[in-house]
């Protein structure tokens, strides 16, 4: 009698189905194609991260991978600057949404070139859309000017609907801020102050300034008590 004996496939433990996949922490690339495109990353980042510091679970970053889709590393994309409500402020090394309870970017901000131009408007949009992205603006820092310099589309029904921009600059409902292209380049400003938000260097000026100015006004004040005296 001939006897035929049964495999089995081995027991593999129980895990996380998205370790059996790598997810890159980088794609190898320059964070900008110029450094008038770094500057301007490194501007909105850091003024939004300083604006929003006091609202909770509320993340800004900027140029980090972002997957969108579990056990699909290809399905990723890197914009320039996301803000995100609903996550916790810690620093990552890249973005998985499905560890992030499927929480989507709000706001994302793209900065174009002559080359990315009209990805940014095409591809990137209907994949922001699909993602659920509520404000999406494009900026193109550098000329030739022939391009829009600048677009805003806001999510209704479903869909990315571009945004009429007056006086070159739009209202952004979710951050309570302005866009405001200067024609030099893209800066954000506060209406309930009336100002332009400042960057951790420009406010550290400002306060080195200010604490000058005090030490000025001590010095006067001193210098008319000695006069009283005499």
């Amino acid at each position: 009698m001939n006897l035929q004996l049964k495999t089995t496939s081995p027991i593999i433990p129980l895990q996380s189905r998205s370790e059996k996949f790598y997810y890159p922490e980088s794609d190898g690339r320059p964070m900008a194609e110029t450094d008038i495109h770094r500057k301007l990353i490194l501007y909105l980042t850091g003024c939004l991260d300083i604006f929003l510091s006091n609202r909770k679970n509320v993340y800004v970053t900027g140029n980090i991978m972002f997957y969108y889709e579990e056990d699909s590393p290809q399905d990723v994309v890197s914009p320039d600057v996301m803000v995100f409500f609903g996550v916790p402020k810690v620093d990552r090394t890249s973005y998985k949404s499905w560890e992030e309870n499927d929480v989507m970017p709000a706001v994302v901000i793209e900065l174009a070139s002559r080359s990315t131009w009209h990805k940014d408007r095409t591809e990137k949009r209907e994949l922001y859309e699909m993602l659920g992205v509520k404000e999406y603006y494009i900026f193109n820092p550098l000329p030739p000017k022939t391009l829009p310099a600048f677009m805003a589309f806001n999510l209704e029904d479903g869909e990315l609907k571009k945004v009429t921009i007056e006086n070159n600059r739009v209202y952004s409902h979710l951050l309570e801020l302005e866009f405001i292209d200067t024609g030099e380049t893209l800066r954000l400003f506060n209406p309930q102050t009336n100002e332009f938000l400042k960057n951790a260097a420009e406010l550290t000026l400002e306060v080195l300034q200010v604490n000058q100015e005090n030490e000025n006004l001590k010095a006067e004040i001193e210098r008319l008590k000695a006069l009283l005296k005499n």
